[in-house]
């Protein structure tokens, strides 16, 4: 993984923390929540908090995140809000953190500048034994205090001055004032500066998950469905109808049609659909080549045509699905038919604009290994594993792909494949049909 680490495709973003103060804050913010603590004099943080190199010392990956579904956080800065989320169990986690950084800017920017935030995503699950367990996690509470008590303190303080304030004879209650004084001397004025978080809960409605080898659970919408990376038998029975994998392709395309999750490239608006489909043809022609045992340092796409041509044989259905498209686009050509059972059918689609692109975008990624640009952008941690598993050709070639193209424009790049322009008219309402009777996806098996 050398290369991606080099290059700031991993562990890229991390926040370095070096300064003996924000160590011993983090010590004790991590003592407070777990009873450990770091020897270590630098190490780097996520937005959680989370480090790899105490992860390491400490010999727990897990060490802010016990069994995987009770992330703890410290912040020692608000600038953890640019930070990836190492090694996420949920897909929400990251934007949940986000939104209470966004949320409590000012009073985390207040509160860090003399001591740590310490917190919880907290929810009713403590530990998922089964995959039927994950469907008890539905709300998300965030609880957030520096590891003095400050905010508590502040509570408690505001109380009293309520109190203060509606009793007659307050002025002559000594006890009362000196309370008030004390208190006030750890928090300031919370009249003037008050020191609170919001109170902040989110619904866990639609998710990915980390456990069980990797799970899409969708609930609010129309149809539900789980999706599993692996094998959908393993999972048990499961508290909802339909369950699929990935090997039921035509179930999922069903599913996110019926739900209108997705659209095809060629259709959307302000995308320059044709471009985009050449370089998922290039990223299959250089995964042919790197499979031969060819060179692809510097691979321009000349290089990668050339090749293309030199292997047209060995090229898979993906790739003759994905031209014909573009013989469409580009030269008038015949419409093709591209079914969902054709390997090219999900490279062909993209998230619609809607509350869950990400996560759309990011099952697709999954459908679509050999595109390598959406597996990185949209699920790090499967990029991540097949990378694992390449050829020393093409993790070369993808490296300085991502290095070149994407890292020097982040934004703009993903504001290209994924971005949306606003709508010319309101959407037709969906029309409802016999679905109901049979059932979304026809006669599948029931779990």
């Amino acid at each position: 993984m050398h290369r991606l680490i080099e290059k700031g495709l991993m562990f890229g973003n991390l926040i370095r923390i070096d300064s003996p103060v924000l160590v011993e804050r983090y010590n004790r913010a991590l003592l407070s929540l777990t009873g450990k603590r770091t020897e270590l004099a630098e190490f780097h943080i996520d937005i959680a908090g989370f480090s790899p190199e105490v992860g390491a010392e400490l010999d727990d990956p897990l060490y802010l995140n016990h069994k995987g579904v009770n992330r703890q956080f410290i912040l020692l800065t608000t600038e953890q809000e640019t930070a990836p989320l190492l090694d996420a169990k949920f897909s929400t986690s990251r934007g949940i953190l986000k939104q209470f950084i966004e949320q409590n800017r000012a009073q985390l920017f207040a509160l860090t500048t003399r001591d740590a935030v310490a917190g919880e995503l907290v929810n009713s699950v403590y530990s998922v034994d089964s995959a039927a367990r994950l469907f008890d996690i539905r709300r998300i509470t965030i609880e957030a205090d520096t590891t003095a008590g400050t905010v508590r303190t502040a509570a408690k303080l505001r109380g009293l001055i309520d109190q203060f304030k509606a009793e007659d004879d307050a002025w002559f209650d000594d006890v009362l004032i000196g309370q008030m004084i004390g208190l006030a001397k750890e928090t300031g004025d919370v009249t003037r500066n008050p020191v609170t978080l919001d109170q902040m809960r989110f619904d866990q409605m639609n998710f990915w998950t980390d456990h069980f080898g990797g799970m899409y659970v969708f609930r609010g919408v129309p149809h539900p469905a789980v999706i599993a990376a692996g094998d959908k038998d393993a999972l048990g029975r499961m508290p909802i109808d339909y369950v699929f994998d990935m090997s039921d392709r035509s179930a999922i395309a069903k599913f996110l049609t019926l739900n209108d999750l997705v659209e095809p490239i060629v259709e959307a608006r302000g995308l320059d659909a044709a471009a985009i489909l050449h370089q998922k043809m290039d990223f299959i022609v250089a995964s042919v080549a790197a499979e031969m045992g060819e060179d692809l340092s510097g691979a321009t796409r000349r290089d990668l045509r050339q090749l293309g041509r030199r292997y047209a044989n060995d090229l898979p259905a993906a790739w003759q699905g994905l031209s014909a498209l573009v013989r469409w686009a580009e030269e008038d050509g015949p419409w093709p038919r591209i079914t969902s059972d054709h390997d090219a059918y999900f490279y062909t689609l993209r998230a619609r604009d809607h509350a869950d692109a990400d996560l759309v975008n990011m099952l697709l990624a999954e459908l679509c290994p050999l595109d390598i640009r959406q597996l990185f952008i949209c699920h790090k941690g499967a990029f991540y594993a097949a990378y694992a598993t390449w050829s020393d050709e093409k993790r070369a070639y993808v490296v300085d792909f991502l290095d070149r193209e994407y890292q020097v424009d982040k934004a703009g790049t993903r504001a290209a494949l994924f971005g949306h322009d606003a709508p010319l008219e309101e959407p037709a309402p969906r029309k409802r049909d016999m679905i109901k009777a049979v059932g979304p996806w026809g006669a599948v098996r029931r779990r």
